[in-house]
């Protein structure tokens, strides 16, 4: 995870698209272990302009002359170090120049273009990054060779090592040679970038930022939807698309096709089916990569070898994903589920109406009380993992202290809605709460990365409206519903997400978005994920999300199996904490 800033700008303009110290406060939040920033000037030439040169002769009346602007480009970067046994200095630049600068990262060869990168890259053109390369370094060495292919106008060399990376990122990078930036943020969506531009002075500055500057308008999102490329000069990059050729319209999220397949006959989804073999299969090796080779976390405390947590309400998602982590990640390393529950005024008054002796209104906490069941469950299934369930409380003084730094991070998101989901997963990163193990004093999960159940709604039919297309269209109805959400995933909520918790140097990782899992999921049939042509009574568990239920029994877990959904808003308690009244698409005050 790191945190990425990059202006294009006329020399003139820098200063009105600076990096202000709250600014930079807030990358290096995200990014605490190196801080850098390097400068490129380009001098663009503009349209040749025709001037009287004063003779009688022709040739000399139309002079040609050129007027040259200065642009500088400025990277910055900061960094939280998780891949590859070393700190990956960035920006990472290819200078020429051999002299050891802690401001940068070089290569050596000297072309002078520069990579910003914030993401996991755990696969390039299906080979897998190595457990002692740091993947940043080796995607900016293969943009660098592609960039100087075909005689450096390799704009598709570029974009074929972009479209060939598995996993999560956003980046910059500047091609020196060719006067292109290339900037854009993986098919899902699932790191953060932020676009806002300016005109100054007649010129047009663009700016590229994992977070908007605290205060300010005019930033927005840059869509997930393709690799942006601009020239250094020109107002309007130019977005690429990740799949191109025949069929590529077909691809959903430029993953994969979607099987619109209906079924001929009944059929039932039970634990003997070959898909929830296969789903246990995808999410071990998704799990591989998410959660085996993080580094011991800066300052652990002897005893506590914990680097990996899960964002654990006790649903269906997140509690599979910790079963899971107890076939993936040694006995010797512990895992915390971090479990937030929240003070809500208006939810308190009402609890101690009807019972004035309510000895904890924390406990009383939806999420609270499912996650103490579920993780009564895992340590009955999983013996010998230590397990550490962490309560985070959050009294409501505290999450109005901390009203605006959310608010601000959540931007240019600005909902109600936004805000109580925003709240919940921002205390859930601090990972500061009461341990099973020392419910006496404030434990802080010492683990930077985090494991989130995202995704599985809508890939396997969690949703209400799923049951609801399948009454009303049959599998028809269900199939157009799942296409619809798994559509949109790039275009949903996880650059929030990813800002609000990457503000604790904290990395959140989403195994049900693996590339490869998604692959697999949108090409099964429908039938063979969610199966609501069949009752509860054929296999004791809910159609929706079945066959995630149908592995939860597998690995021993009954009592999750048959956890009902549940948002987090309402399961936390962030939602409605002033008035019952407020609605989830009221913009905030």
């Amino acid at each position: 995870m790191c945190g990425i800033h990059a202006i294009i700008a006329p020399t003139p303009c820098l200063d009105d698209l600076g990096l202000s110290p709250s600014l930079k406060a807030s990358l290096v939040a995200r990014g605490p272990d190196h801080f850098g920033q390097v400068d490129r000037r380009h001098h663009r030439h503009d349209i040749p302009v025709r001037v009287d040169g004063g003779s009688s002769h022709d040739d000399d009346d139309l002079v040609l002359t050129t007027t040259a602007t200065e642009w500088l480009l400025r990277f910055t970067s900061t960094v939280l170090a998780l891949r590859g046994g070393h700190v990956a200095r960035q920006p990472l630049t290819d200078d020429d120049d051999d002299d050891d600068d802690d401001d940068d990262a070089r290569t050596g060869s000297g072309s002078g273009s520069v990579m910003c990168w914030n993401g996991e890259a755990w696969r390039v053109d299906g080979r897998a990054v190595g457990v002692g390369e740091n993947d940043g370094e080796v995607v900016f060495a293969r943009l660098l060779a592609a960039a100087s292919s075909d005689g450096g106008s390799g704009v598709e060399a570029v974009l074929e090592v972009l479209r060939g990376i598995e996993g999560p990122f956003a980046f910059v990078f500047y091609d020196a040679s060719a006067g292109r930036v290339f900037f854009g943020r993986d098919r899902l969506g699932r790191r953060s970038l932020l676009l806002t531009a300016s005109v100054v002075g007649g010129r047009r500055g663009l700016a590229l930022c994992s977070v908007a500057a605290p205060g300010e308008d005019g930033w927005r999102e840059v869509e997930a939807d393709g690799v942006y490329v601009m020239t250094v000069g020109e107002a309007v990059p130019q977005r690429h698309d990740w799949v191109v050729g025949d069929g590529a319209a077909d691809f959903v999220t430029g993953i994969g096709r979607f099987n619109r397949a209906l079924p001929s006959g009944c059929r039932a989804l039970t634990k003997e089916s070959s898909s929830v073999a296969r789903l246990k299969e995808q999410l071990l090796e998704s799990l591989r990569l998410r959660a085996l080779n993080v580094p011991m976390p800066p300052g652990a405390v002897v005893g506590n070898d914990t680097r990996v947590a899960v964002l654990f309400s006790g649903g269906l998602d997140c509690t599979v994903l910790a079963g899971l982590c107890y076939e993936v990640i040694t006995l010797d390393q512990g895992v915390d589920l971090l479990n937030v529950a929240f003070e809500n005024p208006r939810v308190v008054a009402q609890l101690q109406k009807e019972n004035s002796d309510l000895p904890d209104f924390y406990e009383a906490c939806p999420d609270r009380i499912t996650g103490r069941r579920s993780f009564a469950e895992l340590q009955r299934v999983c013996p010998g993992r230590a397990f550490r369930f962490v309560a985070v409380n959050v009294p409501y003084t505290e999450t109005q202290a901390h009203r605006q730094q959310v608010i601000s991070l959540i931007h240019p998101h600005n909902t109600e809605m936004d805000l109580s989901i925003a709240y919940a997963l921002y205390f859930a990163a601090r990972s500061q709460g009461f341990c099973t193990r020392s419910p006496e004093s404030v434990y802080t999960s010492p683990a930077r990365v985090l494991l989130s159940g995202l995704g599985a709604d809508e890939l396997f039919g969690g949703y209400s409206r799923h049951p609801s297309a399948f009454q009303h269209r049959g599998y028809a109805g269900l199939v157009d519903e799942l296409l619809l959400d798994v559509g949109r995933l790039g275009k949903r909520n996880l650059g929030r997400d990813d800002r609000v918790m990457a503000h604790w140097g904290k990395e959140v990782r989403f195994p049900f978005l693996d590339e490869r899992l998604v692959r697999w999921a949108i090409d099964t049939p429908a039938w063979e994920k969610c199966d609501f042509e069949n009752g509860e009574e054929l296999t004791g568990v809910e159609a929706g999300k079945r066959i995630l239920r149908l592995l939860a029994l597998e690995l021993g877990m009954e009592t999750v199996a048959k956890e009902k959904k549940r948002a987090i808003q309402f399961g936390s308690r962030t939602a409605k904490m002033e008035s019952g009244r407020v609605k989830g698409t009221t913009l905030i005050s």
